[in-house]
């Protein structure tokens, strides 16, 4: 039934210009606002919607992962622009990178707590 539908991922926010400014500004992707949400434009695929929510609760688990060739030179680039990363148990190199199973990866937050991360390809 939805084998040809262009289906799309979202999730809330507490604040759309918080939102936009670091999608746009620290991450360096392309956002579009409409209706009072945002779109991130992701390479090879559909947009993200981002939308405002009063009683937004972030997210516990990673919402949107970014593959990268090179995690080391990603986090750095990414800790230059004030991210911090986060570090759950275990396994994490001086960079903030889980290196302790399965590919590299290094997660962080957005202004409303949602869990992103960097992970090597």
């Amino acid at each position: 039934m939805f084998k040809e539908t262009k289906a799309f991922s979202g999730f809330s926010v507490d604040g759309i210009p918080a939102a936009r400014e670091f999608y746009a500004g620290t991450l360096g992707l392309e956002v579009t606002e409409d209706n009072g949400m945002l779109q991130l434009q992701i390479a090879g695929g559909n947009p993200v919607l981002v939308y405002p929510k009063d009683n937004h609760v972030p997210a516990e688990f990673t919402i949107l992962n970014f593959p990268v060739d090179d995690i080391a030179a990603a986090a750095k680039g990414l800790a230059d622009r004030g991210i911090t990363f986060e570090r759950y148990g275990d396994g994490h190199d001086e960079q903030g990178v889980f290196r302790a199973g399965g590919p590299p990866i290094a997660w962080f937050k957005d202004p409303a707590g949602n869990v992103l991360s960097i992970i090597e390809e």
